[in-house]
């Protein structure tokens, strides 16, 4: 990259955390020479310093420093909301699984090893960030369509939320009552779509689109006037007799095989019926089905 190209490129920021002032300069004087802005903390208080002033693009962060940890100052991190997204990559001279484990269980995208080579580090380092602004653009643009975009992890917690959804669950459920709203967002997952109240009388509606890679879940959000919902018709979708029957034992939670004993049909053909209420009512799983099903199917 020529230096004329350095200076017109947009520069991300990357903010370097360690107690050793030897590391820190020699970090600096690297990142500055790839075209980076760089901060500089040696301390956690530092950091989080730093921090309310700019949001930086990645962050390396030494594991073991007087005072707050790496491991802990990184879990703070990833617990607030507009510095989750920041990808940090752990500077130590732990080499034990043990301490490579809370790493990664706290936040952490990656890890190098101390004495530092720094081709490496610039390699990792330019990867997390190339990644984390990716997603963050996917993400900006979901809001941008007007919805907001939430992932679950396999254990039912927030792994990421777009900007506009992260807005919306503060104004339904109150700043800082991530416990509360992340219980209500994996009953979507359950449930297919659901709803609560917002103020100005509208709605904040979830709806499980399935999931989005191992065992994440991935929700869009719509806010919508609380009218609209009450207002909504089932949707004229062409669904066989056979079809309907088919999806009314599915939203009564009953299996393939289960169907296919009480309809006395083949498992087979079972999996072929479904397969054509799926791209009739334009969903992917078989959650997202049965929530349209409690509209499309008359009351018991």
């Amino acid at each position: 990259m020529t230096s004329q190209a350095k200076a017109t490129s947009p520069r991300h920021v990357i903010l370097v955390v360690d107690d050793a002032v030897d590391t820190l300069r020699m970090l600096c004087d690297a990142l500055t020479a790839e075209g980076y802005a760089v901060l500089a903390a040696r301390d956690a208080e530092e950091a989080l310093q730093r921090l309310e002033i700019v949001i930086p693009d990645g962050i390396l962060l030494d594991a073991v420093m007087p005072g707050m940890d790496g491991f802990a100052l990184c879990s703070q991190l990833k617990a607030t909301a507009h510095w989750s997204h920041i990808p940090v990559v752990f500077m130590t001279g732990l080499s034990e699984t043990e301490q490579i484990l809370q790493g990664f269980s706290c936040g952490g995208v990656d890890y190098v090893v101390k004495p530092l080579r720094i081709p490496e580090v610039l390699v990792r380092l330019a990867t997390h960030v190339r990644n984390a602004r990716a997603s963050r653009l996917a993400r900006d643009a979901v809001d941008v369509a007007g919805l907001g975009a939430v992932l679950l992890d396999s254990q039912g917690r927030v792994a990421w939320r777009s900007p506009q959804a992260t807005r919306w669950l503060d104004s339904a459920f109150g700043h800082g009552a991530d416990q509360q709203s992340a219980a209500w967002l994996l009953s979507a997952t359950a449930g297919g779509e659901i709803n609560v109240a917002m103020p100005e009388n509208c709605r904040l509606v979830a709806r499980h689109m399935g999931q989005s890679g191992i065992s994440e879940s991935m929700l869009l959000l719509q806010a919508t006037p609380a009218d609209s919902l009450t207002a909504m018709r089932p949707p004229d979708v062409p669904l066989t007799p056979r079809e309907t029957e088919v999806l009314s034992w599915l939203a009564k939670g009953k299996t393939n095989r289960d169907i296919a004993d009480i309809l006395g049909m083949s498992h087979r053909t079972v999996n072929k019926h479904l397969e054509h209420i799926f791209e009739k009512l334009g969903v992917e799983t078989r959650s997202a089905a049965t929530a349209v099903a409690g509209r499309l199917l008359p009351a018991p």
